[in-house]
This record gives structure tokens, C-alpha cells and sequence, in this order.
């Protein structure tokens, strides 16, 4: 550890000055790196060895996707937004102005997004993604009457009773269907507006996480993260997905608490507010986001502050209060999702694989940089503990350490869960999110190397599979 930091304050002297151990540490990331890309391999392999009876419901372990090498007419797009984002993404980010950088990162990552989808085709890619039977408009029908439906919303959770929800609507909390159903009443229905406001949501979370970083971290350290946000490789699963906006919600939630638990804005208290409204919100979008509690923890404990947990609670008390008024009953629903989970493909997907190849398949959605940098926050988070329990400060890096770890740990929770077997590509953006900013940590030098490996994974990825959800 101490021969790291003694070549990260070696810093940009030069290749004629700089220490040997910052080429051991660069060796390691490699290393690193290659052990994520390995995980992947053996996931693949020993998927298709035990996949032939169909027994781990993927078509291409550990993904849910199909080996089908294409292009479309979104491959010239994708392909010049990842030369640009290679050659310049770094020195842009290092020198926009932070409320235009914070436009450029939402309008980047919308192109990325929108991109990726299109490699697909405009109906395959976009338009029908979310007509699948097993999606939230499938459900909106049932939706009719808005208030009869909150108040029978349990009745339709599991299989074999009547009139039970599609896949996806029986399998969240119906605070993930209303959005579809609200832009239907106005007029936006159908699988194209929808695909629209996902896409438009989703690249806000790039954003959110500058916000939180700047306010966590310090600038000079969200700023060296903005490339590795915007152009990452679950952006092939976030056009189109409501978990991409999911994770933005979450996302807004994480930069708002930040924003007050440091004092980087001028009414704290509502920040603190309004990051409660969207985290109670975020609980009723999916039953696995509650774990987001941990990063907000971070948060307060990075900050060494508890000031905002009271507005906080009180907002978060909103979404909630609202629901149950309704009818609908988050802690009596989630046990019958439970058992429809086991009633599906989940209950048969065998957990002694899926509880690492859950791991593998993430790996590919975060991409080999975010790998190389959690090393690098593993060996930073022993001193940042340390300097947390002795009250000392911490250096942006150390605190970027112990926020991604933060992430990961999440990720290993909701993985030992076993209500995440598969899929975990796509239902672990809001995780993702906070995982990628760890390729911070990375030397400048090398930072267009491990631009071009996480651009590279996602187009050979696009190209190479047919994605789903």
C-alpha cells in the first residue's frame, strides 16, 4: 500500500522519474482487470457446459442474451462516440466548466444509450423493447381504475389466482407501473414514449453522480470519473430498461443527500427533504433498493454528519404514507413476490451457480476499468477506515475508496439474497452506477487505455449478443 501512494504523489513527474512501484501498481490493475475477465470466461464456459437441458434459464450465460453477431444503424453513432470519448472524454471533463460538464454528461450519455439501442434497429432496439408480454405495459389495462388497483394489487401477485400481474409488474412494487400508466392518461401511452422517458431518465444518472461525487470526494476526483460514467458498458441495458431509471432516481437521491450532509448548498434541509421523497420513492420502484440505505449511510459517514437525517426521514415517510393510504401494503406484497419469484424461472435457476455468476455478469455491465479500480479502492480503504475512527481527514481518493466499496457491498448483498439469480446485468444499474466512479482511482496516463476497454466491451457486447431484459 504505502508503495502506491508513494507513487501516486509521484504523481505526473514523468516516465524518466516515476517510481517503479507506480509500474507495479499498474501491473496489478492489469492483473486485476484480467481476473474480472477470467470470472467471465469460467462463468461462460462452465454456463455452457451445464446449460444444455435449458436449467439456467439464460441463453448465454451468465447473460440473458442470444450469440447473434449483427450490425444496425446505430453502429456508426456508438463508434464515433467511442473514438470521442477515448481521445477527449478525459481532457473535456477536466476542463468544462462543472454546470456545463453536468449538461454535456446527461447529453452524452443520453447519445450513448440511445446509440447502443439503435445497433439493434429502430423496432428491435427502441420502439417494441417494452411490448414483451412480461413488461409494466403489459399491466396497464389492469390499471383502469387506479385506486381499485392499489387496493388489489397483492391479490394479483402470485401465479395461479386470477387476473395475476405480468412478470415485471407482479415483480415490483407498484410505484414501478404508475409512471406508464400517468403518461398513458396524458396522452404519451405506448412503447415509444416510454422508451423515450426511460432513455431521458436513465442519462441523468451520470449526472446525479458528479453532483454527489463534487460534494463527497472533491472536484478534481468527479471530474476524473466523468469519462468512466458516461460511456459505461450497462448503457447496452439501459436502452431501454426502467431499471437505468431506477438508478437514476436512486442517483438524484444519493447527489441531493450529499449536497446537504456537506453544506454545498443553500438550504440543506430541503436537500435532505427531497432525497428522502425520492429514496422512499425509490423503495416502491423495486424491492431490492432499500439496500440503497447503505450508500446513503456512506454518505452521512463520509460527511460525519447526521443534520440531515431528520428532513430526511420525514421526506422519506411521503412515498410510503401515500401508498399504504391507497391500499397498497409494501411489507405484506413483498412475501407474495417471494413466492412468485420461486414460482418461476428464479426458484429454478440453480443458486450455486448464480450466486457467482451473478458476479461475472455484473462485471461485464461495469467493464474491466471499474474492476482495476475497486483494487485500488481495496488498498485505499484500510488507512481511510482509520482515519475515519480517529476523526483525522481523508483525501478524495480515500473517500471515493470507501463510497465504491460501499457499492460493492451492496452488490454482495443483494447477491447472497438469492432473489437475484440472473438478469443482474440490467436489475443492478442503480449499483453500477456507484461502482464505476472507482476507475478514478486509475493514473492519468493510462486513462484512454482503460476508456477504450470499457467502449470496446459495450460494442462487442451489442454486436455480438442480442440483449433482453
Amino acid at each position: 500500500m504505502r508503495t502506491e501512494e508513494r507513487a501516486g504523489r509521484a504523481g505526473g513527474t514523468g516516465a524518466t522519474s516515476r517510481p517503479r512501484g507506480a509500474d507495479r501498481a499498474g501491473r496489478r490493475d492489469l492483473r486485476a482487470a484480467a481476473l474480472g475477465a477470467s470470472l467471465v470466461a469460467v462463468a461462460a464456459l462452465v454456463g455452457w457446459a451445464v446449460n444444455g437441458d435449458g436449467s439456467l434459464y439464460a441463453g448465454w450465460p451468465p447473460l440473458i442474451a442470444a450469440w447473434d453477431p449483427h450490425v444496425g444503424p446505430g453502429t456508426p453513432a456508438a463508434l464515433a462516440l467511442a473514438v470521442l470519448a477515448v481521445a477527449f472524454g478525459a481532457r473535456v471533463a477536466a476542463r468544462t466548466r462543472w454546470r456545463g460538464l453536468l449538461v454535456l454528461s446527461w447529453t452524452a450519455s443520453a447519445a450513448w444509450i440511445f446509440s447502443l439501442a439503435m445497433i439493434d434497429g429502430w423496432r428491435g432496439g427502441f420502439a417494441l423493447k417494452l411490448t414483451s408480454r412480461h413488461e409494466y405495459l403489459a399491466g396497464i389495462a389492469g390499471f383502469h381504475d387506479i385506486g381499485a388497483a392499489l387496493r388489489t394489487f397483492e391479490d394479483h401477485i402470485v401465479m395461479g389466482r386470477p387476473g395475476n400481474w405480468p412478470t415485471h409488474v407482479a415483480g415490483h412494487p407498484p410505484g414501478a407501473t404508475l409512471p406508464f400508466v400517468l403518461l398513458d392518461r396524458i396522452g404519451l401511452g405506448g412503447a415509444v414514449w416510454a422508451a423515450v422517458c426511460c432513455v431521458v431518465l436513465a442519462a441523468t444518472a451520470a449526472a446525479a453522480a458528479l453532483v454527489a461525487l463534487r460534494a463527497l470526494t472533491g472536484e478534481p476526483v468527479a471530474r476524473k470519473a466523468a469519462p468512466f460514467l458516461v460511456p459505461a458498458p450497462g448503457a447496452v441495458w439501459a436502452g431501454v430498461s426502467a431499471d437505468a431509471a431506477f438508478a437514476a432516481v436512486a442517483g438524484w437521491s444519493m447527489a441531493l443527500l450529499a449536497l446537504s450532509a456537506t453544506r454545498a448548498t443553500r438550504f440543506p434541509a430541503v436537500a435532505a427533504g427531497g432525497s428522502g421523497l425520492l429514496f422512499g420513492l425509490v423503495c416502491y420502484l423495486s424491492y431490492g433498493l432499500p439496500l440503497t440505505a447503505l450508500l446513503l449511510a456512506t454518505v452521512l459517514v463520509l460527511a460525519r454528519t447526521a443534520r440531515p437525517l431528520p428532513p430526511f426521514a420525514a421526506g422519506s415517510l411521503v412515498v410510503p404514507a401515500l401508498f399504504t393510504l391507497a391500499g397498497f401494503h409494501w411489507w405484506e406484497a413483498y412475501p407474495l413476490l417471494v413466492e412468485r419469484y420461486h414460482q418461476g424461472v428464479g426458484g429454478k435457476r440453480p443458486y450455486a451457480y448464480w450466486v457467482w455468476a451473478n458476479l461475472a455478469a455484473v462485471t461485464v455491465s461495469a467493464g474491466v476499468a471499474t474492476v482495476a479500480g475497486l483494487r485500488r479502492s481495496a488498498v485505499a480503504a484500510p488507512r481511510a477506515v482509520r482515519a475515519l475512527r480517529a476523526g483525522g481527514p481523508l483525501t478524495g481518493t480515500q473517500r471515493l475508496a470507501v463510497l465504491t466499496l460501499a457499492a460493492a457491498l451492496a452488490v454482495l448483498a443483494a447477491d447472497l439474497s438469492g432473489m437475484s439469480k440472473a438478469e443482474t446485468e440490467r436489475i443492478w444499474l442503480p449499483f453500477v452506477l456507484w461502482l464505476l466512479p472507482a476507475a478514478a482511482a486509475l493514473p492519468g496516463r493510462h486513462r484512454r487505455g482503460w476508456l477504450g476497454a470499457q467502449v470496446v466491451l459495450a460494442l462487442l457486447v451489442n454486436h455480438l449478443l442480442r440483449t433482453s431484459w
